[in-house]
């Protein structure tokens, strides 16, 4: 016989295409591998019990959808104040994965926490049109605060994942909470940005002609317009670009945000694209909690790598405790530089809010 037979890989992709849809993105999970993994960090690992505050909303629910797909979750809880989120917990329960679901509502907040490795954060209201991530920012810092406070009383040792914006301003309130309740852990709390390095991938591949996949964009600073600062100079695969090149795709990748918004014409933000970005962030953090080693992605953290600024996103390696270490962002170019010191009395200033809100409220 004349004819070939398949390699494993095309063997594998023909496997995932005959499994129904929400099976194929799980096998995807258990097939992903990280480069920087050890042989030994192979196998189904430890499992961990997530909870998702604000799932029924643009975010929430997706992400609650991807984090139940995920097989390294053993329990998945929702929460919300909205009785929507019993309804939902009930739909992602028939999805036939060894992630046990439920819902809670109303005053179960700290039932739905008890014993969590992972709290991830989307509450709070989105943006419309014309709205900046300031505008949001005097109902969600309450809403922010009133989950982190039932963190702190009921899973103090979790590692907290927030979204709700405006970030640059969400973690300080959280951090402070945390330590008006003696349990601040830097950590065990992240902003997630993995958004921001999402789009760079994405616009940078598109624009060169690259695999998306097998494009890396670091992404430092902030997570709000000028406050993100993409190293295109780092970027992998190594490219070029001219000035008007550079200034467009930076741009883009600095606001993409509002380019969704705009698009939604008023409907909504960002929500699948962030949900995706979250649960991706998720499970890197369940990776590093699960003794996989060098997992490494930016985050919105604790540090004093910067004079005067006490957050900052930065490529961090995540650990068996969370965050393991957090890097310098590396040598960069006198325009990122630039593009650095230029926004970081904005981002300082934003800082600053979050913690004053804490301080008063």
């Amino acid at each position: 016989s004349n004819q070939v037979a398949p390699s494993a890989g095309v063997r594998a992709r023909v496997r995932a295409w005959q499994l129904p849809v929400p099976l194929a993105m799980l096998s995807a999970f258990r097939h992903r591998k990280t480069s920087s993994c050890s042989s030994a960090s192979a196998g189904p690992g430890r499992k961990f019990k997530c909870s998702v505050l604000g799932a029924t909303g643009g975010i929430g629910q997706p992400l609650s959808l991807l984090l139940k797909l995920n097989p390294r979750v053993a329990e998945l809880t929702l929460y919300d104040v909205s009785l929507l989120c019993t309804g939902v917990a009930v739909d992602l329960s028939h999805i036939a994965t060894g992630a046990k679901t439920m819902g809670f509502v109303g005053d179960d907040l700290k039932k739905a926490l008890e014993g969590c490795d992972v709290v991830v954060i989307p509450a709070g209201v989105p943006r419309k049109p014309g709205m900046t991530r300031d505008d949001l920012f005097a109902i969600n810092a309450s809403i922010v605060k009133t989950l982190i406070t039932g963190c702190a009383e009921a899973c103090p040792n979790a590692c907290i994942l927030v979204i709700s914006n405006p970030v640059n301003s969400t973690v300080p309130v959280a951090a402070e909470t945390l330590k008006q309740k003696g349990v601040f852990d830097p950590r065990k709390l992240f902003g997630v940005t993995s958004l921001d390095a999402c789009r760079a991938r994405t616009f940078v591949s598109e624009a060169r002609g690259f695999d998306p996949l097998k494009t890396k964009v670091p992404v430092v600073g902030g997570h709000a317009g000028n406050t993100i600062v993409p190293l295109l100079s780092q970027a992998e695969p190594a490219t070029t670009y001219s000035d008007a090149e550079r200034d467009a795709i930076t741009k883009r990748i600095m606001f993409g945000g509002d380019e969704v918004v705009d698009a939604k014409a008023g409907h909504g933000s960002a929500t699948l694209s962030m949900a995706h970005a979250g649960a991706e962030f998720a499970d890197r953090v369940m990776a590093g909690l699960a003794g996989e080693v060098g997992v490494t992605e930016c985050a919105f953290v604790h540090t004093d790598k910067v004079a005067g600024c006490q957050f900052f996103a930065m490529p961090v390696t995540l650990g068996k405790e969370g965050v393991e270490t957090v890097h310098d962002y590396g040598v960069i170019n006198a325009h990122e530089q630039k593009l650095i010191q230029e926004m970081l009395p904005e981002l300082i200033c934003q800082i600053q809010k979050g913690i004053d809100f804490a301080a008063t409220n």
